[in-house]
């Protein structure tokens, strides 16, 4: 089976009091990721139910592409600025892409 994408889905739970200062630099980082060569997808999803939470859905091209993605600027700019806002550590689980195939992302 050859390599598929890597799909990071990362979930996040803000205080209630920094929902809006955390979607604002979510999303300056989002649009800055999906410009990197090893991210094909960077979703940003808010619960419907409880805004105080996120998942982050990441699909990169390759193993490597998060290890580098953790060194950009507006991935380290984006972490120190969001991690304060955290009720708890945010919680990232790996999956391998099945569908639709690797091409249609």
């Amino acid at each position: 089976m050859p390599t598929s994408l890597l799909v990071v889905h990362v979930h996040v739970h803000v205080l209630p009091q920094h929902v809006d200062a955390f979607l604002q630099a979510t999303l300056a980082n989002a649009r800055e990721s999906v410009k990197e060569p090893g991210i094909s997808r960077f979703d940003v999803c808010q619960d419907n139910e409880d805004p105080t939470r996120f998942v982050l859905v990441e699909a990169y091209r390759s193993p490597d592409a998060p290890a580098a993605h953790k060194e950009t600027a507006h991935y380290l700019t984006w972490r120190d600025t969001v991690t304060p806002m955290m009720a708890e550590p945010r919680v990232p689980r790996r999956y391998t892409n099945r569908f639709p195939d690797d091409a249609a992302w």
